[in-house]
């Protein structure tokens, strides 16, 4: 919207615009700028109660990948860290509004500690709140206007470093042996499992349809849109108006 108030309308979008553009010079969507809607409320209230439970289901993963590594078995919580954050990503790259990626990893904390025991305990809330803006942090620095491969990258870059900033001051790794593979794996895991899982996670659940009343649907629509536009009506032989010889 401009200074006065006004919806601003695009003109026509190139055919050649990637996922990498700003957001708003593809798609009109004035509901990005308000406060959450009920819908969105309902999708990432499920959002995190399912990724509440897969994540609990991840530390039995972990527990068994700890015993399969043997004597690097300390190493298995770097390996699979990513997979600890990704609903964050996954959350901003549908509803692309400030602050629901911390929310979402926050309650999907909160899903672990009251309603499936977590070892952790109430700690949980604390490490999930700092992934979740770890995660966020990428977005942020757009102002939650880009949301291409890049991005998610980036974002999972930042995840990984919070994650390890956090164990580090609880845990004391800087002291321990392997702290720079230690750091690797968290960065790694964190592109991987958080980022570009996020990323690729979205793009699925939108081809299917479900995400359509999402800000994602919209603009997956409006990019499609924008193509047809580009490429003309009629091709391929539908909707071609004949001009008789």
């Amino acid at each position: 919207m401009t200074a006065a108030g006004r919806d601003v309308v695009p003109g026509p979008v190139s055919a050649d615009a990637g996922a990498d553009a700003p957001v708003d010079a593809r798609v009109v969507d004035v509901r990005a700028r308000r406060g959450l809607t009920l819908s969105e409320l309902v999708l990432l209230t499920v959002l995190a109660v399912v990724f509440g439970f897969l994540y609990w289901a991840l530390v039995q993963a972990w527990a068994a990948l700890q015993v399969a590594m043997g004597p690097f078995g300390d190493l298995a919580q770097h390996v699979l860290i990513g997979g600890w954050m990704v609903v964050a990503p996954l959350a901003l790259h549908i509803v692309r509004k400030p602050g629901v990626g911390v929310v979402v990893e926050l309650v999907a904390a909160l899903v672990e500690v009251a309603f499936l025991a977590s070892p952790v305990g109430p700690m949980l809330l604390v490490v999930g709140l700092v992934q979740g803006v770890g995660a966020e942090l990428a977005f942020t620095l757009t102002r939650y206007r880009r949301y291409g491969w890049w991005v998610f990258v980036a974002s999972g870059v930042s995840a990984g470093l919070a994650s390890t900033l956090l164990g580090t001051l609880r845990y004391g790794w800087h002291l321990q042996d392997l702290f720079a593979l230690r750091v690797g794996l968290q960065v790694v895991s964190g592109v991987v499992l958080c980022g570009l899982l996020a990323r690729v996670l979205g793009d699925a659940l939108a081809r299917t349809g479900v995400l359509d009343e999402t800000a994602l649907g919209r603009e997956r629509r409006a990019r499609r849109a924008a193509r047809r536009g580009v490429d003309g009506p009629g091709v391929g032989g539908a909707g071609v108006d004949e001009v008789p010889a």
